[in-house]
């Protein structure tokens, strides 16, 4: 009995030690030098996220992965891969326009059958080939930021494609050709 007992405490306080280092890491994790994080809020599902992405010059293969379901296709559940090039985008986004608030996702992947969906229902700008299908664009916005600031942000970084759109509230940016519409 004793013996199990031992046991038994000694593999708690392991416990407890690894649960108190788990809680510690993030902080310190987002400490180190060259840290990127981004914060977002899903304007459909309503999730939102604050996440460090990428150390120096390394992404973090477990924030991508969280990055991935994050921005998922809402309407299907289906998850992409997502360019981490995007991030890096935005995190510069970021920097340049001196926001504090969390990018606002109105659309992030999405699977070839949401995109023949939305083409069909009509009201424009949905590409055939789109970019979402390949987890390379993503349709956001600011709160603290007018529509055409960010849009000019965008287009100045010369990292992709930026489209606006004022009628519904976002600008898409993508990682693919640079080009404005």
């Amino acid at each position: 009995m004793k013996q199990s007992r031992r046991h038994f405490l000694c593999s708690m306080a392991n416990l407890a030690v690894a649960g108190v280092a788990l809680t510690i890491a993030p902080s310190a994790f987002a400490a180190k030098p060259g840290t990127r994080s981004l914060t977002f809020a899903h304007t459909h599902t309503g999730e939102r996220l604050h996440i460090v992405y990428s150390t120096g010059n390394q992404y973090v293969p477990g924030a991508l992965k969280t990055l991935n379901r994050f921005l998922r296709d809402h309407y299907t559940g289906q998850i992409g891969r997502m360019d981490p090039k995007l991030f890096d985008l935005l995190y510069k986004l970021k920097l340049t326009l001196g926001s504090n608030e969390p990018f606002e996702i109105v659309s992030g992947y999405r699977c070839p059958a949401t995109n023949t969906k939305l083409r069909r229902k009509g009201g424009g700008g949905v590409a055939k080939r789109s970019l979402h299908m390949e987890g390379k664009a993503l349709d956001l916005r600011l709160a603290d930021v007018s529509l055409a600031d960010l849009r000019d942000a965008a287009k100045a970084s010369r990292k992709g494609g930026v489209g606006f759109y004022p009628k519904d509230g976002f600008v898409h940016v993508d990682t693919g050709a640079v080009r404005s519409w």
